[in-house]
């Protein structure tokens, strides 16, 4: 992607003065390539779980209604940010494990939200450079970071799809998808900080449609908020979600166990994600404190 005189890429331009500029957002997605940039409602009034979770995060694709829950949360929960933070992190590890240690070369990322680098495709290209990269969101301001920035290796191959996770039907029959992986090799499945946001009732058939249309040899990387460690804690956060409208649910060990049900799952099984392979990080460090992490992760293999 093109830089200007100072280094900017056009969707840092769009963000110069540390306020998000929809004009220059349209004008980057022609820059970077796009005859006509989508016809999209951003909802911008509205907090959207991705972009309260990129505002934890540090990042600036975020707008007042999502820093307002932010910044509740924050207040409720010191140690938020750094929570994020390793959510963020085990995505890495989980994706690097899965890339050296089990080969897959595929990845099907539903519930991206926004770019932070390093993105998944560039964790598994740097591994193998034809690794391919299907990501899956339905936020509109995703796509559109999405899109312009999520660029592959010329070895492989990266795609964008609008979708939900509730509707799997509708992004697997998306021609990107079909045009990016083949879904009779190997794919991994990757749900990071998703499915607590839906109900048991309306996660887990969706889930299991993924898998089934996945060949045997995929997997399943997964990771979901519990209130085991702290809830006390867990509860303030999920209330200042659900006043901004955002439901939250938190499952014991056992209910995000459900997830990988049939499944072989990779040591060291479901844990704490602070606990799932930390030698694999890229500047290893003693890492947050159990009643810090609200959030169980696990891989499990279709078999």
């Amino acid at each position: 992607m093109d830089t200007d005189a100072t280094g900017n890429s056009p969707a840092d331009r769009a963000w110069e003065g540390g306020a998000f500029d929809i004009g220059a957002t349209e004008s980057w997605l022609v820059e970077a390539g796009f005859e006509e940039p989508p016809q999209v409602d951003l909802r911008t009034d509205r907090a959207h779980s991705a972009r309260v979770y990129d505002y934890l995060l540090g990042g600036k694709t975020n707008f007042p209604a999502d820093r307002e829950v932010g910044d509740r949360v924050l207040a409720d929960l010191p140690g938020a940010g750094e929570a994020a933070t390793a959510a963020r992190a085990v995505m890495h590890r989980m994706v690097r494990r899965l890339a050296e240690v089990h080969g897959v070369r595929q990845f099907l990322d539903v519930g991206t939200g926004i770019p932070t680098t390093p993105n998944l495709h560039e964790i598994v290209q740097s591994i193998d450079p034809a690794c391919r990269v299907v990501y899956v969101d339905n936020d509109p301001i995703v796509l559109a970071h999405s899109r312009a920035l999520l660029s592959s290796t010329p070895e492989g191959r990266t795609a964008y799809v609008q979708g939900d996770l509730r509707e799997p039907e509708l992004f697997l029959a998306d021609p990107a998808v079909a045009a990016t992986l083949d879904l009779n090799e190997p794919v991994a499945l990757t749900l990071i900080n998703i499915v607590h946001f839906l109900s048991d009732e309306a996660a887990h058939p969706p889930v299991r449609k993924l898998l089934d249309a996945l060949p045997v040899g995929s997997f399943l990387a997964l990771s979901a908020g519990t209130a085991d460690t702290a809830p006390d804690r867990a509860e303030a956060g999920s209330r200042r979600y659900a006043e901004a409208g955002i439901e939250v649910h938190m499952r014991s060990h056992e209910g995000v166990e459900r997830f990988f049900a049939g499944l072989e799952l990779d040591a060291p099984g479901v844990v704490l994600i602070n606990r799932w392979h930390p030698e694999l990080g890229a500047a290893p460090s003693p890492g947050l404190p159990d009643e810090l992490v609200p959030v169980y992760g696990g891989v499990g293999r279709k078999v």
